[in-house]
């Protein structure tokens, strides 16, 4: 009970945010619509079993009349005027589809709303980076936002939404059950309304064999939401990059990559299919044994003449209705693991943002005083191996510093730290407040969608003038993308080493950064192209500091200083201008 206490506290906290958000109101008009709705249903079927009762006691007593005025526009029967099954049946499938409408249209709210929630927790603070260094066991996050979002809010609507319809089924039908059953004798005792007891009885049998059977579902989906996205990310992975794979004829070991991925999925799932074998025998023999017990149950009267055929189809129908409301968590249980398993990678996944967020690990950036500055910054990598340990540098605004050293000594690290993102170390750094700072990456990131937005990133592509993208495209000596701004094409492929370090470039000259950190982020051109890009970024942005990384000697020259990573230690090296 406590477990099932806490995973019920863990699936409230993930559902409360909405219901209190700034969007309840609208989420509750429509959520009261539909449970108005499901409640209808149920008073439907209340009435249908009303119904059943007059006809089939009509085709008894082969009352002709009363049989074609049920079946139509309604007509009296034993006394009783009855809505025909045409109205009856028309009103039910009227309610029916705008229940549906409305709770998809609710459930399509809910899970926007949520998810942008989840993208701006997961973006916010650089938790996603934080996460991926620090906490393997927060697999996929991709899949969490798209999938398991999906699921929660699908299977929550779905299961509480029954839940509701078999409580007040229950509540509505077992006072139906009770009158139609009477008393029974046994040894003596008048037990009354037994059919209820029966149903009662029956029900919890089912449901505790049904815990008992179905129990290893529970672990066994949470590992197959996992295996399922495991392999979809390595087929992604293979995707976006072909052209390595290509190049290095590695097409064999992907494959036995991939096939060692999609093994796991299959030994999960054959596990599943074993599970849910056994678990489906029961409940499917449940179910066949549920149809036809109230009939055996009811047939000793209905032989004994206290009970017309009518009265026989109604009992054996609210027997149905009671028994099927009580067995709600056998009839679901297999979705049950599923929402379970959801619920509890959710729940991983929001406590790692939030872990993430709340961290004050790494190195402290913060603003302050008229240049970047680091103080005392010690950096290590994952495990304790220190890479530069008390180190302190002041890059002032207009300046260009070249850092050099051995690779892995920590350069790439180094700007990592000064950009907040790395969880690994201690000191601070202080950047100038309201200054603007880019960093380019040796291999940069080219975002989904138009070239446009592939050169503007990270700024908004609808704010800045055709004129200023083209100048600067062809400053940077690609006029040839000048006319594809509108274009969408997978511009990571699409565009050489090469062009993707000048369209980089390209970024730097409309953000106009107050400081620019390129970590060998000309490395792909030829030293002509590498000296003309200095060049371009010393001419169009004179009062940008630059700090690079870079290994080709020429580069020192547009640079006033430099500073090499040695043994742990930043090392100031000679003016190179």
């Amino acid at each position: 009970m406590r477990r099932l206490g806490s995973f019920l506290g863990d699936a409230w906290k993930l559902a409360k945010p909405y219901w209190t958000s700034e969007e309840r109101g609208r989420g509750l008009a429509i959520l009261i619509a539909v449970v108005v709705l499901n409640l209808s249903l149920v008073g439907m079927t209340v009435v249908l079993t009303y119904w059943q009762r007059a006809f089939y006691n009509a085709l008894e007593a082969k009352d002709g009349d009363t049989f074609w005025s049920l079946l139509l526009l309604g007509g009296d029967a034993e006394g009783t005027w009855y809505p025909g099954f045409c109205i009856v049946a028309a009103i039910y499938i009227l309610i029916a589809v705008y229940q549906l409408y409305l709770r998809q249209a609710l459930q399509i709210r809910w899970r926007r709303w949520i998810t942008e929630r989840y993208l701006s927790d997961w973006l916010s603070d650089r938790a996603y980076y934080r996460i991926a260094l620090t906490d393997p066991t927060t697999d996929n996050p991709d899949q969490r936002i798209a999938e398991d979002i999906r699921m929660f809010v699908d299977d929550t609507l779905s299961l509480g939404l029954g839940l509701m319809n078999s409580v007040v089924t229950l509540f509505s039908f077992i006072f139906v059950l009770w009158s139609l059953s009477g008393p029974l004798e046994i040894l003596g005792v008048s037990i009354p309304g037994y059919m209820v007891w029966v149903a009662v009885l029956y029900s919890v049998i089912g449901t505790w064999l049904a815990h008992l059977i179905g129990r290893p579902l529970i672990r066994l989906n949470f590992l197959q939401q996992r295996v399922e996205a495991d392999f979809r990310y390595g087929l992604m992975r293979v995707r976006d990059n072909v052209e390595g794979v290509a190049l290095y004829g590695g097409e064999e070991d992907e494959r036995r990559g991939l096939t060692t991925r999609f093994r796991a999925l299959m030994e999960n799932w054959w596990a599943i299919m074993v599970a849910t074998k056994r678990l489906t025998f029961f409940t499917s023999g449940f179910g066949q044994v549920a149809s036809i017990f109230p009939i055996v149950v009811a047939a000793p009267a209905y032989f004994r003449g206290q009970i017309p055929l009518g009265g026989l189809i109604q009992t054996s129908s609210a027997f149905g209705q009671v028994q099927g409301a009580l067995s709600w968590f056998v009839d679901n249980y297999a979705r049950l693991t599923e929402w379970r398993a959801t619920v509890e990678r959710l729940t991983t996944f929001r406590r790692a943002i939030e872990a993430a967020r709340a961290s004050d690990d790494g190195v402290r950036v913060q603003p302050g005083g008229e240049a970047v500055e680091l103080h005392d910054v010690t950096i290590s990598v994952p495990g304790g191996r220190v890479l530069v340990a008390d180190a302190s540098l002041r890059i002032a605004r207009g300046e260009a510093v070249l850092i050099t050293g051995a690779s892995g000594s920590g350069k790439s690290t180094l700007f990592r730290a000064i950009a907040g993102i790395w969880p690994f170390g201690r000191g601070s750094v202080t950047i100038p407040d309201g200054a603007r700072a880019l960093f380019l990456p040796q291999r940069p990131y080219l975002p989904l969608g138009t070239l446009r937005r592939a050169v503007c990133y990270p700024l908004d592509a609808a704010a800045i003038p055709d004129a200023e993208i083209r100048a600067a495209l062809e400053a940077v000596n690609l006029p040839q993308l000048v006319a594809r701004l509108d274009e969408e094409d997978a511009w990571d492929r699409a565009l050489s080493g090469g062009e993707q370090q000048r369209l980089a470039v390209a970024r730097a000259l409309l953000v106009k950064p107050d400081f620019l950190f390129l970590d060998e982020a000309t490395a792909s051109m030829d030293p002509e192209g590498e000296e003309r890009l200095y060049t371009l970024l010393k001419e169009r942005l004179p009062a940008t500091a630059i700090l690079s990384i870079a290994h080709r000697p020429a580069v020192a020259r547009f640079h006033d200083r430099g500073v090499r990573v040695a043994d742990g230690k930043l090392v100031p090296l000679a003016a190179t201008a």
